[in-house]
Formats: structure tokens, sequence, C-alpha cells
């Protein structure tokens, strides 16, 4: 790494040796390829160091934790047992001979399978099978071992307890010594096209995907990149969470941002409602009514219907394309060259008809347009420094003046024209925003609206709202997919084909409408759908269609579902006290991690719930945990930061998904909890009027779920009825009066 960074400096260095001689066409040749080599030379160089800083990164962390299992198995009864150890990364003597093995390589999967006998494994080359005779699993810490288990088990419970026992952190972390036999499948399986995963809160599915992107990038290497993967995570404050857990297994982050952060950056000049708005918005009926008919796959295949009518029906929205000040086609004659075409046109063609005639257009407007006046004028007014711009490299004797003045008036006139060539390349001769519009207006036309339970008056009330919005450059969370998803049609974008896997976490807070439109933009790409139907928060009942509407997007022959009961984040109090908020909770299995149970506090004001706050946290922090305070909303949030701050409690409030995990005690609202992990969670004012209701049964499962080893409810009045059914037996209830 030492020489590679000193060659860095030295090629570095001679950048400044290079004659820079532009007096002559060959000087400059001469120097430009002088330059392209030495950059050349400096980014093989820079890769050798990036490559030599990767590998002694793993060494270091061999040199802490080499490996964590050791497997003997024979693979004939007649052979003797071989052995090999398992850690995060393969480590070698010699090319062929491995001293540890990646816990990626196909060999490695006889630690998670089975059990001590015959057990199968998949290679490059086909099923493999042995007999295993010894699993052994060690703790190693800074190159000792402290423990070591021999064991018939696939994990043994001792390992589990010792990983899920330490404390939480502002980061994930890796922890594949742990991986579960189902978890392990979920990893290395490489036959479904729709991987679903559906996972109790603290079942390890963030956890087994992340691993599964390691796998893929290793088991694929040479043909994947880390570019080619895409995660889809709940908010970019979890995003900052888990960024390190790929680097610690050696490998470069996946492209990693939110549904709304892929579509915003599309949409510049529109406001889409963000995490807050959509959590805290109040909806009518007919709102309701209305977005479960737009996020359904039902509306996308009616958008699908209605963008290729609009080949042929005439109703194409078109705007004028402009020249400057003047129009260089205007609405009609776009109308006139796009509808103008052979009736079996689809709407890809005449899209690609029109541009090529508006190019041939450009072109003759630039033969045109070279003696106008105005062109004759900027010749004539043209400075030493402007000429010097347009002539570049071309020798500065002409023909005659009239071959110099046509040269020069060219320049002038593609310089002028170019924003045009753009308008015609990105077309923006379409009026996308009419276009959304009209779709919103002729929504009666394309669906049975009936069926949703929604008359045309209502619609029309709805739709005026939305556009009324619209025009003040607002757009709501189903639309701004609908808008894209027309775009898209109407100008024959076919999505990103080189992307290979997309992962999406947290798959319940998604529509239908969404995940049909994501399958759209990556058409070529697999995909891993992660989440806990128990935990929608955004989408509440429809989350429970989900699983049904899927198997009509994807082959069911390449449909793969994969559930996880058991729940490892919680102690088991914590876990068995969760599962009782839910109508099937009972389907959630505890794993069997001993703690205090929870707590449920009522109180007869505010003032007494900030002490009881302070009493849970003063308990916390003497036990060296990691704390939240977990309100509803945003204002709950900023309601109990400033009485405890007042109280002279430090505390750091989480306003948006844009902020960081810091250490201390942090205040989170609710909607930004999602994936997080707390050792001791404090839920404020879990009260009969902050959750009312089922629709919140949900939330306040999720919330309480984030809590690894202390659980607080802290009720100002009469807590929520969500909390009377569960069996007192298994939590602690103090009322201060």
């Amino acid at each position: 790494m030492g020489i590679a960074k000193r060659d860095i400096k030295s090629i570095d260095a001679q950048f400044n040796d290079i004659r820079m001689n532009t007096s002559t066409y060959s000087g400059m040749m001469d120097t430009a390829m002088s330059v392209r080599a030495q950059q050349q030379m400096l980014a093989e160089r820079e890769n050798s160091w990036q490559h030599a800083a990767d590998h002694l990164a793993t060494l270091q962390r061999l040199e802490a934790k080499p490996y964590f299992a050791r497997i003997d198995f024979q693979e004939r009864p007649d052979q003797k047992a071989e052995t090999i150890y398992i850690g995060l990364a393969s480590f070698t003597d010699t090319p062929d001979h491995f001293l540890v093995y990646d816990w990626r390589a196909p060999i490695s999967s006889i630690y998670y399978e089975g059990e001590l006998g015959k057990v199968s494994y998949q290679t490059p080359a086909g099923k493999q099978t042995v007999n295993v005779t010894l699993k052994r699993q060690f703790q190693i810490a800074e190159g000792v071992i402290v423990t070591l288990y021999d064991t018939q088990a696939t994990v043994t419970d001792q390992m589990l307890l010792a990983a899920l026992s330490n404390h939480a952190s502002t980061k994930m972390k890796s922890i594949v010594a742990t991986i579960q036999k189902t978890q392990n499948q979920i990893i290395r399986n490489t036959t479904a096209d729709l991987l679903f995963v559906q996972g109790a809160a603290g079942s390890g599915k963030t956890a087994a995907v992340l691993q599964r992107v390691a796998w893929l990038l290793y088991r694929y290497r040479g043909n994947l990149t880390a570019g080619q993967v895409i995660l889809f995570s709940p908010n970019q404050l979890f995003n900052d969470y888990i960024d390190q857990v790929l680097p610690e297994l050696g490998e470069h982050n996946m492209v990693q941002m939110t549904y709304f952060q892929y579509l915003n950056r599309r949409v510049p000049r529109l406001k889409v409602a963000d995490l807050r708005e959509r959590f805290e918005q109040v909806t009518d009926g007919i709102d309701q009514k209305a977005n479960r008919l737009l996020t359904s796959l039902a509306f996308f295949k009616a958008t699908t219907r209605y963008a290729k009518r609009l080949g042929t029906d005439g109703y194409l929205r078109f705007k004028n394309l402009r020249f400057g000040n003047q129009i260089f086609a205007s609405k009609d004659k776009l109308r006139s060259i796009y509808y103008g075409f052979n009736a079996t046109y689809k709407l890809g063609n005449r899209l690609d008809g029109t541009e090529e005639r508006l190019r041939r257009m450009l072109n003759s407007r630039l033969g045109s347009e070279l003696h106008a006046k105005w062109v004759e004028e900027r010749v004539q007014n043209l400075s030493k420094e402007e000429l010097d711009n347009l002539l570049q490299n071309r020798p500065r004797e002409f023909a005659s003046d009239e071959a110099e003045y046509k040269f020069l008036a060219k320049q002038i006139l593609i310089k002028e024209l170019m924003p045009v060539k753009r308008a015609i390349d990105h077309h923006r001769w379409l009026n996308i925003n009419a276009q959304y519009l009209h779709l919103l207006r002729v929504v009666p036309h394309l669906v049975k609206l009936d069926q949703w339970n929604l008359t045309a008056a209502e619609w029309s009330q709805y739709a005026e709202r939305q556009i009324a919005a619209f025009k003040q450059r607002r757009i709501s969370a189903a639309g701004v997919s609908i808008y894209l998803y027309l775009y898209d049609l109407l100008t024959g974008k076919w999505g990103d084909r080189k992307m290979r896997f997309v992962f999406v976490d947290e798959v319940q807070d998604y529509d239908p409408f969404q995940l049909a439109y994501l399958k759209y933009c990556f058409p070529r790409a697999k995909f891993t759908l992660l989440g806990d139907l128990n935990q929608a928060i955004f989408t509440h009942e429809n989350s429970r269609s989900l699983l049904s509407q899927l198997s009509t997007m994807f082959d069911q022959d390449k449909t793969q579902v994969v559930q996880l009961t058991k729940s490892y984040r919680s102690t088991a109090p914590i876990t068995d006290f969760t599962k009782q908020i839910l109508v099937d909770g009972e389907k959630i299995e505890a794993f069997q991690r001993q703690g205090p149970q929870p707590k449920l506090v009522e109180v007869a004001d505010q003032a007494a719930g900030v002490k009881a706050v302070q009493t849970a946290l003063t308990a916390a922090q003497a036990a060296q945990e990691k704390v939240a305070v977990i309100g509803k909303s945003l204002a709950d949030s900023e309601e109990i930061t400033r009485a405890l701050k007042q109280a002279g409690v430090q505390v750091t409030l989480v306003r948006t998904e844009n902020q960081r995990l810091v250490d201390g005690v942090m205040v989170v609202p609710s909607y930004l909890a999602k994936g997080l992990e707390f050792d001791a969670v404090i839920v404020w004012d879990a009260n009969q009027q902050k959750y009312a209701g089922d629709a919140e049964r949900q939330l306040l499962y999720t919330i309480c779920s984030r809590a690894m080893h202390t659980l607080t409810l802290i009720s100002v009045g009469q807590p929520s009825y969500l909390l009377a059914k569960i069996d007192p037996k298994l939590y602690e209830k103090v009322i201060e009066r």
C-alpha cells in the first residue's frame, strides 16, 4: 500500500513537469496526450491503493477476531475428517490453502444449515453432502478466545444471548456468527425473482437482507457491483444507522435512499408531502376512498391504458416550443405532427417520429437564419475574446470573408439553438403537467367508481382539490408516483436496466401502485421485499391485501415467501407484552432472553408525567443504556423535549429524517423510529386520547417493539384501551396520584 501511495505522489508531481505547448495544433495534441497518460496512470495507482487499503482493513478486522466457528466434516466415509475455520473474510497462507474461509463461501453454509451428521449445501457445481462430526463456536475479543462451545445446533443460545445482551449503538453492527438457518436461506437465495420476507419486529429481517447484499456481491464478484444493488429504506435516519454494516463485511455500500428521495430528485419544482405530513395528515371519508383507488394496482393498470390511448385519441397535451422570444413550434404544429403519422404508429413510434421531424426543422432553421439581421449584428459586434472562443483551435485563415462569416454565424446559431435542441431531446414540448391534471379529471371514464364506494360528484370534489394544490406546485404522496409513471410512459422511459437487485425495507408501508412502479423502473432486477404487516403505520389495513396484489405482479413460480416469527431484539417479557397489543400477536415467538417486565405508569397530569420520564431515564442511564423517548407526533416530542430541558435533562430531539443518531438521550417521533432499536424505550403519553382506536394499534406495537432491554410507558390520564386486553401478569402497573 505504501508503494502505491508513493506512486500517486510521484505521478501527481509529474503533472507540474508537463510542458504546456499550445502554440501549435500538434503541440496541443502532444500536451493533451501527455496529460491523458498521466491521468490514466494516476487512476490505476489510486485503484491499486484503494484495493490495498481495503485488504489492510480486512486483515486488521481478522487480527482482532480471526474466526467464529470451526467445522469438522467428511466428504466420504473412508476419508479423514477435514477441519475448516469460518470468519468475516477469507485468509490464506498460499493461494490455494485457506486458513480461514469467508462466511459467504459455499462450504461455510454447513455452519448455518444443519446439525451434526449429514448436511447438504449448494455449490456452483451443484448440491454437495458431507458428514459433520464437530461444530465448535468461538467468542474472540482482540485476538483472545473468551469462550467456546461444542454444539449440535446451528447456532447456540449462548452465542445469541452474548450477541443480544450488548448495548445498542448509533450504528447497526453486522452479526454473521449468529445467522439462523431461515435467515441463511434468505441470504443465499438465487432462484426467486420475488423474495418476500415477512418477519416480526426484531426478527433480524434487516440484518439478513444486508448480509444478503454482502453475499450477492461475493457470489457474483466480477459480474455485480454495489452500484447495481439498491435499497429503499424507511427514512434517511435509518440509512445513517445501517451505513457501516457492509463496510464491516468488507463491501462497498449499495445505492441507498428512500422511495420519496428517489422520486423527489425527478420533480424538483414540486413540493411532495414529506414524512411528517404523510403521517399527520387528517383525511375525510372521500380522501380515504380516493387514496385507496389511486394507490391500487387497478389504477396502475388504468394509467397504463390511459397513456396508450393518447397515441390515437387526440388528448395528448403539448407546449409551445420556444426559440428565445419566438415560437419555434406551436402547440398546434406539434399536435399536427404527432397525430399526423399512420394510425398504426404506437405511442413510442409517434414520440420518435415527432422528435425526428423537430430535429429536421432545427437544421432547416440553422440554414435559414444564417443571414438574419440579428445574426449579422452579433457577428459584427464580436469582441476579441468572443472571437477567440468561437474560433477555438481552428486556423485563423479562411478562403474568403463569406466563409469566415458563415463559420462564425453558424457557431452563434448553434449556441443560440442549443436550448431548443435540449428541449426536443428532453421532451419539453410535452405538457406533462396538463396531462396529469387531465388524467385526474377523466378518472370516472377509466375505472368504475362505485367499486371504490365513490360517486362522480365525490371524485370531482376530490380532483378539484388536488388540481388546486398542484397549481400551487404541491402534489400528494399518491399523486407523485402517478405523475412520474405517466411521464415515463409518454416519453418512452423504460427504467434502469443495469440494476440487478432491488431491496425494499418496511414494505408494509408501500402501496401496490408504488411497488408496481418500482418494478417498472427496474425491469431486469430481482426483488427482495421485507417487512412486518403488523407495523403498517402509513397504509394501515391496505397492507393486508399487499401479498395477494404482489402475486399478480410477479411469476408465482419464481416467488418465495419466508416467515420469521421469532423476535430476537427484545427480551422475552417485552416481546410477550408487545405481541398482545396486536390482534394476531400469538404468532410471534419470543426468544428466551430474560429481563425486567415492561412498566406502565399512569399519572394525573403532565408535570407528574415528566417526573416519571425522568425517573425512567435515571434508571436507564445508571445501567448505561441507550435511551429513546418516543412521542406519537412531532408536537408530542417537542412538548416532552421542552419539559425535560426545563428540568435540566440533556436530550436531543430528532425533528427530521435527515438528522443523525447521536449518543445520549434522544426524543424521536414515532414515524422516525422505524427500523431502529434502543436499549431502553420510554413511550411518552400512551393515553386514550393519543392512541384512541384500532388505527393506532400497529403504531403502538411498532413503538414498543423498538426496546431491547427495558420498556416504560407513561400515560397522562387513562391509558389507551389498546393496553387494556394485555394480560396484567405481563407488566407492572404503577398509578401515581
